[in-house]
């Protein structure tokens, strides 16, 4: 006989061995209150503590603009939308929202998916599907969601290495001038805090005829004269084929989506089984993404705070000689390199200090580079800042760090 549970509990503690045991935390987010929130602990008890890893980057899930067109959404068009966008489900807010998002990116089209991660697994593997033997070149940290749709597409795929043009020139190079290619990217890595080199990559594929598929999740709406991303940034939208963003983290809610040609976003709408067979996002939602789009096309605020923020926060940890991954987004991520380490580091935080942040552990990150990824987001002040990259100094300099695991 086969114990299946045996079998699962041996994988568990694998995990627990290897210090990668992921440990979800029960948050209770304050409205007007972000970054603070309460932390409800196991045994039952509570207590109010800064959160330093949310990706709401500009404290839009606590927007007034954007409450009350959510608040408005459900009084006039209730709770869910019904059923599939093929099947009674799309909205006339849906309709707003694409174009609200193709005007965003200067594109002809948008879609909107459920999630970041369902809009780049049906995006990415519907156009390889509908191309004939293509090939498909990715950065070698690209998301798991984007790798999920390019091994789903079945195409033939190359890693080059993270940001580097050249090894990415040298691969397009040995390809067949006639077939088809995708260079499937991101703007701002999350895990790395640093940005890629779109022009070049956007030159590459004009030289080699090559399509350009940009993820700029965790750029949108922070980056940009309207929140655009890094592409509107550099002035490169034009360049960029298919743009793919998210709502779950500067817009402060949930929900991915595309940016495009007609052509393109039309073929994906219609082929890609992700979207075709999801329920369709609630009215709420879609109104709340519309009025976080709308208002951060124009608010610098935020943004303005965001990045003021993130910049004091590299300076202190500088200062500190905290050692840190230098990149130029708002993405702090603070190294630790072990598992058991990182995971104490985090726990003694929570417990002695109040501040909340995630273990970055593998297969998220390679094993050896564990990390924390630290956020400033707008809604932190300088004394949230300071008090931080106080105690994590006091960590480093009292454990030495990679002693912390028996400490």
């Amino acid at each position: 006989m086969i114990d299946y549970n045996d079998i699962y509990k041996q994988r568990l503690n694998t995990l627990h061995q290897e210090g990668r045991y992921r440990v979800f935390a029960p948050l209770e987010r304050l409205c007007g209150q972000f970054p603070k929130a309460i932390y409800h602990a196991p045994d039952g008890s509570s207590k109010q503590v800064t959160v330093w890893c949310s990706n709401d980057y500009m404290g839009m899930g606590q927007n007034k603009v954007v409450l009350e067109a959510m608040h408005n959404a459900i009084d006039n068009h209730g709770a869910g939308a019904g059923g599939t966008r093929n099947i009674s489900g799309t909205q006339k807010l849906h309709v707003d929202l694409e174009a609200a998002l193709a005007d965003l990116h200067q594109k002809e089209a948008a879609l909107v998916f459920s999630s970041g991660y369902v809009a780049n697994e049906g995006a990415l593997s519907t156009l390889i599907k509908l191309l004939d033997a293509p090939i498909i070149y990715s950065d070698a940290l690209n998301h798991a969601s984007m790798i999920h749709g390019i091994k789903s597409g079945k195409g033939e795929a190359h890693v080059y290495r993270h940001n580097d043009i050249e090894h990415l020139e040298s691969l397009l190079k040995k390809s067949d001038p006639m077939r088809p290619k995708i260079i499937a990217f991101e703007s701002v890595y999350s895990m790395e805090g640093d940005i890629a080199p779109i022009e070049e990559i956007c030159a590459l594929a004009k030289q080699y005829n090559a399509m350009t598929y940009l993820d700029e999740v965790h750029a949108v709406g922070l980056y940009g004269a309207t929140g655009g991303g890094i592409a509107e940034e550099r002035g490169l939208l034009d360049q960029v084929d298919i743009l793919e963003g998210t709502f779950g983290k500067a817009y402060g809610l949930m929900g991915g989506f595309i940016t495009g040609s007609h052509a393109m976003i039309d073929a994906i709408r219609s082929f890609a089984a992700g979207f075709i067979f999801t329920t369709a996002l609630p009215p709420a939602t879609l109104a709340g993404a519309l009025a976080s789009v709308e208002y951060l096309k124009t608010s610098e605020i935020e943004r303005m705070r965001a990045h003021s923020n993130a910049k004091y926060l590299k300076q202190q940890l500088d200062k500190n000689n905290l050692p840190y991954l230098k990149g130029d987004s708002h993405i702090v991520p603070l190294i630790v390199g072990d598992a058991h380490c990182c995971k104490a580091v985090t726990d003694t935080l929570l417990k002695e200090h109040d501040i909340y942040v995630q273990p970055i552990n593998y297969p998220t990150v390679p094993k050896g580079t564990e990390r924390m990824r630290l956020t400033a987001t707008a809604a932190h002040s300088k004394a949230d800042i300071d008090k931080m990259v106080s105690v994590l100094t006091a960590l480093y300099q009292e454990h030495e760090i990679l002693n912390l695991k028996t400490a």
